[in-house]
């Protein structure tokens, strides 16, 4: 699973906004934007506090085919 899909499946999950997935990641609407339409992707270290933020709000995002 692509980042861009992980992103798109956390936000279903919570059933939250870009807007609102930025502010809990620290990030502007703007790059949550550009990462899910894959424009670019999340450095190691906004990868981690996405991974992070999974972990804390129990999601579990599936494994790739």
């Amino acid at each position: 699973m692509l980042m861009k899909d992980k992103l798109l499946y956390i936000r279903a999950k919570k059933n939250m906004s870009q807007e609102a997935l930025a502010r809990e990641l620290g990030v502007s609407f703007a790059t949550i934007n550009r990462w899910e339409k894959g424009h670019t992707t999340p450095s190691k270290r906004h990868e981690m506090l996405i991974y992070t933020y999974c972990s804390e709000h129990d999601i579990v995002i599936p494994k790739s085919e």
